[in-house]
């Protein structure tokens, strides 16, 4: 098993250069192939999710893998169905046991060709692409917002559009406005028509350039490391994010505010990628209760967060936590255990910090559960930890491959065991 540990630097004083966005890339290459495929995205992500999709459309193997890439499963899923060719859509042994039925019934719902070649309501998948009428499809709307995502996508090529309708509540909006968004930037009619209804019109994409911003996921383990180092001459500059992003996780600049961390801008203007200063203003709320139901990618950042700074915290809207790369409440609670605290769960959907600390056991060190998230929101713990060691730090390469080389430009030590 391959191990870092973590000496941090005297003093965090840095210039970063981010990585894309995942969430724009993926969103991007899908409408790139669906639009004919004649003018590639700028300044894709270089991680593990968006390759396994550029290689997927690339070639289109009749056997497709996409390894852990859950967001790659449930956009080829769609975009397969409206493509001519069978192929068969499979993954790593945990995507094979990652939910994918909601989807696959919505699909054929519209007249999609979906078969299970395993477990019923699991990857592996044979799919076999035809032309879909369209039309009026209702979907859960308390599932990931990547089915709704990968569902919107397809729905210009429909030969009625698409409607659809949302029952119930609805879960990470942020990330199917930020697909919404983005099929208007390649010319799509694609709206909100009512409080739960979404409308998507029979009109195919069109080409175009496109630039893809930075990411705000990654920009939030650096937020991370500026509120929990003591130092108040801590500077961070991160490149190429933008003011008002569609990304979902942008909201990271206000919930850290919360937690002593200051974000300025090169300048004001928005929808502009520029570099942004991370400065300590040292003010923090003595509790934090945040809703996490818009952006549950960020709750393991913001509990190591609070844990490391001291702050009681309940967190709410984690229900998908469960069913991503691994059961990330259950994960959460086993590794910071390891370091002395002792978290709650509630509802499958709650996570609780009173304050309650136990006998810290760090000699194993933290492990990741082939989840890229754990590693990335534990590392910037070496800053309270010195000599911290993080199990499996490739896993980063599912979201952010320069992680750990961007650690040692910031001074950190990053040494292999």
């Amino acid at each position: 098993m391959t191990s870092y540990r973590l000496t941090p630097p005297q003093r965090l004083d840095t210039t970063i250069e981010l990585p894309a966005s995942k969430s724009i890339s993926n969103r991007a290459l899908i409408i790139y192939a669906l639009s004919g495929g004649r003018i590639m995205p700028e300044n894709l992500s270089d991680c593990d999710d968006t390759e396994v999709i550029i290689n997927a459309i690339r070639y289109m193997p009749e056997e497709i893998n996409i390894k852990a890439a859950g967001t790659a499963m449930r956009f080829m899923t769609a975009y397969l169905s409206v493509m001519r060719g069978t192929h068969t859509l499979t993954g790593t042994e945990r995507m094979k046991h990652r939910p994918i039925g909601v989807l696959v019934d919505a699909l054929r719902g519209l007249g999609a060709d979906i078969s299970y070649t395993g477990e019923t309501g699991f990857p592996p998948l044979r799919i076999t692409g035809q032309s879909l009428e369209g039309g009026l499809l209702e979907v859960c709307g308390n599932i990931s917002s990547q089915y709704i995502s990968a569902l919107l996508m397809i729905g210009p090529m429909l030969k009625k559009g698409l409607t659809l309708r949302l029952t119930g509540d609805i879960i990470s909006r942020p990330y199917i406005d930020l697909t919404l968004w983005m099929m208007g930037e390649f010319g799509a009619h694609a709206e909100w028509t009512s409080v739960d209804t979404i409308t998507v019109e029979p009109q195919p994409y069109k080409n175009r350039n496109y630039f893809i911003e930075n990411d705000w996921s990654a920009a939030s383990y650096w937020y991370e490391m500026v509120s929990i180092c003591d130092d108040p001459e801590t500077t961070v500059r991160l490149t190429g994010l933008t003011n008002g992003s569609k990304q979902g996780d942008s909201i990271t600049r206000y919930i850290f505010s919360l937690l002593g961390v200051k974000t300025v801008f090169e300048n004001k203007e928005e929808g502009v990628p520029q570099t942004v200063t991370l400065k300590r203003n040292g003010i923090c709320v003595p509790k934090l209760e945040y809703d996490f139901v818009n952006a549950p990618d960020l709750a393991q950042t913001f509990v190591v967060t609070c844990l490391a700074k001291g702050i009681p915290f309940h967190f709410t809207g984690l229900s998908t936590l469960k069913i991503k790369e691994t059961d990330r409440i259950e994960a959460l609670k086993k590794e910071v255990r390891k370091l002395g605290y002792v978290l709650r769960d509630r509802n499958d959907s709650e996570l609780l910090w009173d304050g309650e600390r136990c006998e810290p056991t760090l000699e194993a060190g933290i492990d990741t559960y082939e989840d890229h998230r754990m590693a990335l929101a534990f590392a910037p713990l070496a800053l309270k930890v010195p000599g911290l060691k993080i199990n499996h730090p490739e896993v980063v390469t599912k979201s952010y491959p320069r992680f750990w080389e961007d650690l040692e430009i910031a001074g950190f030590e990053v040494k292999s065991e």
